[in-house]
C-alpha cells in the first residue's frame, strides 16, 4: 500500500511517500527558519502563507522522488491537529481535494501520534515502551502499548523543552532555531559555572516545568549585564542551561521507566535532535538495563514520513478511521486519542 504523508501543522512544509507503513521512497521538508529567524520563533501567519507557497512543489516533489503518480497513491494520511490552525488548514484542504478527486481513504492522524510511531520508520520496537515526545510545542511521556493504545504518564505544565531552548537563544541574542544554536554555543562552555534549578526533579510526579528554568537564565543575564557576574560567559550559560534541560528530562524518563516497569524507551519529537541530550540518556539507561531507541534525527523533527506511517498502521488497525473528506476539519488542540 502507497501512502501520502502530509503534514503542516507548524513551520515544515512536508510530504511522503511510504510504502506499507515502513518502506520511505521519499521524504520532503520545506523548512522556514529564514523567514521566522528574524522574529525569534514562528509567526502563525507568516507560517499558514509559506505553506500555501510551498505545498503543491513539495507534494510534487515527494511523488518524483518516488516515482509514484497520484493514480499510484492508495491511502492519504494528514496531520489534522495539534498545531497552528493556519497551517493545519493548508496540508489538510489540499489533502481533502487530493483523497476526493481520487477517491481513496483519507486517514486523519494526530501529530503526536506520529511522533510516537516515528521509529518504526527505521527499526522494530517491541510493546509495551515508554515514549519521550520532546519538541517545541510538546514535552510528554507516554505509556505505549500497541498502535492506538497509549496512555499519558506527564506533560509540561508550561513551556515545552523545545520552546525553552529557542527563548533562551533569543534572550542571549543566538539566533533561531533555539536547539541547535544552544547546544553549538554550549560545546566551549562550562555547565557547573552556574547552577540552573532543576524544576520538579525532586517530586514523584512524571510532570515537567521550563518555565522556572528560563527566568532563570534571564535573571543571570540581568546580573552580568549589571557587572555582578561578568565572568559567566555565553558558552557557560548555555552549558548549564542545556545540562539542566537534559538532566530533568532523563531522569524523568528513568523514573517512568520504574513506575511503569518498562524495559524499553523510545525519544523523539524535535529535541531528540540534541546530541547530549541523546548521549546523556543511553548512558544512564544502559547502565540500568534499559533499551533506548532513537529515530534519526531527520524523524525526530517533524515530517510527513512519520505521518504516513502512523496514517498506514491507524488504518490497517481500524479501516473504519478513514474520514469523510467532506466534514474533516483540523484542530489546533487537538488531544491525543489512544
Amino acid at each position: 500500500m502507497w501512502v501520502l504523508g502530509i503534514e503542516t501543522s507548524c513551520d515544515e512544509t512536508a510530504a511522503a511517500l511510504v510504502e506499507d507503513g515502513t518502506r520511505i521512497h521519499s521524504n520532503v521538508i520545506a523548512d522556514q527558519a529564514d523567514l521566522h529567524a528574524p522574529y525569534g520563533g514562528v509567526v502563525p501567519e507568516l507560517a499558514g502563507r509559506r505553506h500555501i507557497e510551498q505545498i503543491d512543489r513539495v507534494i510534487q516533489q515527494a511523488l518524483t522522488q518516488a516515482n509514484v503518480s497520484l493514480s499510484g497513491i492508495d491511502l492519504i494520511a494528514v496531520t489534522v491537529g495539534p498545531g497552528l490552525i493556519g497551517s493545519l488548514l493548508v496540508g489538510l484542504n489540499v489533502a481533502r481535494g487530493l483523497a476526493y478527486t481520487l477517491k481513496i481513504p483519507l486517514v486523519p492522524v494526530n501529530h503526536l501520534e506520529g511522533h510516537l510511531f516515528s521509529i518504526f520508520l527505521q527499526e522494530k520496537v517491541e510493546f509495551p515502551y515508554l515514549a519521550l515526545s520532546v519538541s517545541g510545542g510538546h514535552t510528554d511521556l507516554y505509556r505505549v502499548d500497541s498502535i492506538g493504545h497509549f496512555s499519558l504518564l506527564g506533560r509540561t505544565r508550561d513551556d515545552a523543552a523545545g520552546e525553552a531552548f529557542d527563548k533562551v537563544a533569543k534572550m542571549m541574542g543566538l539566533g533561531y532555531p533555539g536547539g541547535p544554536v544552544i547546544e553549538k554555543t554550549a560545546r566551549g562552555g562550562n555547565p557547573a559555572t552556574h547552577q540552573f534549578p532543576r524544576p520538579l526533579l525532586e517530586r514523584d510526579s512524571l510532570d515537567f516545568s521550563f518555565s522556572g528554568l528560563k527566568t532563570s537564565v534571564r535573571n543571570l543575564l540581568i546580573k552580568r549585564e549589571g557587572g555582578v557576574v561578568p565572568w559567566v560567559s555565553d558558552a557557560d550559560i548555555a552549558a548549564g542551561f542545556q545540562e539542566a534541560a537534559v538532566d530533568v528530562l532523563v531522569t524523568k524518563v528513568l523514573r517512568a521507566c520504574e513506575q511503569e516497569n518498562l524495559c524499553r524507551v523510545v525519544v523523539t519529537g524535535g529535541v531528540a535532535a540534541n546530541g547530549v541530550l541523546r548521549e546523556r540518556i543511553q548512558m544512564r539507561a544502559r547502565e540500568r538495563g534499559i533499551g533506548v531507541f532513537i529515530p534519526q534525527p531527520v524523524f525526530c523533527t517533524d515530517n510527513a514520513a512519520m505521518i504516513a506511517c502512523a496514517g498506514y498502521f491507524r488504518f490497517q488497525e481500524n479501516p473504519d478511521r478513514q474520514a469523510d473528506v467532506l466534514y474533516l476539519d483540523a484542530q489546533a488542540t487537538l488531544p491525543v486519542d489512544g
